[in-house]
């Protein structure tokens, strides 16, 4: 798979925090050190970040991606964060969100359908608990001739309730080790090498990692556009030159 390729064109310097125990998965775990390392994608391409509520996912997707690909056209961003907020502001301030988050979960679903149906490239955020909706993704990417890059955000629990609190919004107890479960089938999927089809590569990162990974689509290279088609491996992370590691998420 891609992760194993795109292992050779991150430079030495970041290289130590790179293993290759596992057949297309890259782990950035321990590489950042303050200077960017690029996911290099096609236009088209799709990637989901998954990590547990307070991880930063939402502050990674903020920082990492691109408002537009190579050819100019939007790279949709669909955050389940953004949809609870703009929720927010339109309800009472005193209603509480267990009521409204069957609808929240209904909007969010929407506008990734929406997201997917435009064709165009796309970054998802993932709690890790809904497996479905990682299979989804892959399977909208096998039937564009795109690929699926899946960027697993690993954190300690204790600095994702950290997050939590510094965000001013925490999940329940219950619903927090529910997570924390889904998070460690998926890392143990991850380990063992199951990962779904339509993914290009897994890409495991830390808190130090995610500060300077960015994300880019294109130039690319033309998909073959037939279900279940391979194409040429994608390009994967790359260290470039650039400033320093910004303010932590």
């Amino acid at each position: 798979m891609a992760g194993v390729e795109a292992a050779s064109e991150v430079t030495s310097e970041a290289a130590a925090g790179v293993r290759e125990d596992v057949a297309g998965v890259l782990d950035l775990r321990g590489g950042g050190r303050g200077r960017v390392v690029e996911l290099r994608c096609d236009p088209g391409d799709l990637v989901v970040v998954s990590g547990l509520p307070g991880s930063g996912k939402s502050t990674l997707i903020r920082r990492a991606v691109p408002a537009l690909d190579a050819r100019g056209v939007v790279v949709h961003c669909v955050d389940s964060q953004d949809t609870r907020e703009r929720l927010e502001r339109r309800l009472p301030r005193r209603l509480p969100y267990a009521v409204y988050r069957p609808l929240a979960r209904l909007a969010h679903y929407v506008a990734l359908r929406r997201a997917l149906r435009s064709g165009t490239s796309g970054v998802v955020h993932d709690c890790g608990e809904r497996g479905w909706v990682r299979w989804w993704l892959g399977r909208e990417a096998r039937r564009r001739g795109a690929c699926l890059y899946l960027v697993v955000l690993d954190v300690h629990p204790d600095v994702a309730l950290a997050g939590q609190a510094a965000r001013g919004r925490a999940v329940s107890a219950r619903a927090f080790r529910r997570h924390r479960r889904a998070m460690g089938r998926l890392l143990s999927d991850v380990a063992g090498g199951r990962v779904l089809p339509g993914v290009g590569a897994v890409v495991v990162v830390d808190r130090g990692m995610a500060r300077v990974l960015r994300f880019t689509f294109g130039p690319g290279r033309a998909p073959t556009g037939a279900r279940g088609t391979a194409r040429p491996a994608p390009t994967g992370p790359r260290e470039t030159e650039g400033q320093g590691s910004p303010d932590g998420p």
